[in-house]
């Protein structure tokens, strides 16, 4: 995996005397399919960072705006989106809205954003819009959530150029290896053209129904040629529900093994990963600035466990 992003691109305060800020790490949440559960992985992922006390933001990147509904950021309660930042008519934190969740703040989205798609199209740095107004301005938080539309349009090419790493919800069905081949052929194309930082952090399998032969097929079908989290998101009511209440599960019912689910997915990238928090207890111990490289963690750290690429 690449070094840490600069901190020179923004990132959460040090301590007094450290010798830089520690970056923040930016995630997009992708699948072209749809219905394997991004903006659920998006919403719980966010708030199991949130809970384990890192400052977060979660940026809707979905014209339907699920995410921004899911923390309780319902239409017409803001003024402004992320269809204003990607335009210039506002700047990201302009947008930021507070939610329910302590340390948890979102930029919503509305249905504008199918607009900017149209509108931005003849524009020169089009699928560079939104990197170019979040990376600079994430002074104070940990982690970025970007929630990603179905397709590989160019929202999700603006989420993609503006992460440093991609994660993969993914349901255990006929066509999920099919569907798998095709994003991490755009992952590459991106990585080539625009983000040669970008690493695809692993597949995290959702709505897993273990009472399912083919669930546990495909399931291992999958571990043989792409990383794969320890940590299993299980078909869960709660999860479910907790939308319509505008709560990630962690706030609708913290005990539900949905809740559980993304709370082990959080801690397993913190232990895994060498994410900002890793970068925080390095200052902390005076490390030089130039020994950042050094956090990232090996393949065998944690419970990590495949690499991301088909293997041959």
């Amino acid at each position: 995996m690449p070094s840490p992003p600069s901190p020179k691109e923004g990132g959460a305060p040090g301590k007094p005397g450290a010798a830089s800020k520690p970056s923040p790490v930016v995630f997009a949440v992708a699948n072209q399919k749809g219905g394997v559960g991004k903006t659920t992985t998006s919403v719980n992922l966010a708030a199991s960072f949130a809970a384990a006390e890192h400052r977060t933001l979660l940026v809707d990147c979905d014209p339907q705006g699920n995410a921004s509904s899911g923390v309780g950021v319902r239409r017409g309660s803001f003024e402004l989106s992320l269809y204003d930042v990607l335009i210039g008519q506002s700047t990201l934190k302009e947008a930021v809205v507070a939610t329910e969740v302590p340390l948890l703040d979102v930029v919503p989205a509305t249905q504008d954003l199918v607009a900017a798609e149209l509108e931005l199209v003849d524009a020169d740095d089009r699928a560079v819009r939104l990197r170019h107004a979040l990376r600079p301005h994430l002074d104070g938080y940990a982690f970025v959530v970007l929630d990603c539309p179905p397709s590989l349009g160019l929202l999700t090419l603006n989420a993609l150029t503006a992460a440093h790493r991609v994660l993969v919800p993914l349901q255990c069905e006929y066509y999920a290896l099919e569907g798998l081949t095709h994003l991490m052929a755009t992952i590459d194309r991106v990585r080539s053209a625009f983000n040669p930082e970008l690493t695809v952090e692993g597949v995290v399998l959702t709505m897993f129904d273990g009472r399912n032969s083919l669930t546990h097929q495909v399931a291992d079908e999958v571990k043989a040629h792409f990383r794969v989290f320890d940590a299993i998101i299980p078909r869960n009511v709660k999860l479910s529900e907790a939308p319509s209440h505008g709560k990630p599960a962690l706030l609708y019912d913290a005990q539900s093994k949905g809740a559980q689910g993304y709370l082990s997915l959080a801690r397993e990238i913190l232990d895994g990963a060498p994410a900002a928090a890793a970068d925080a207890k390095k200052r902390q111990r005076g490390d030089d600035a130039e020994a950042e490289p050094q956090a990232e963690a090996s393949p065998n750290t944690g419970a990590r466990a495949r690499d991301a690429r088909p293997r041959s």
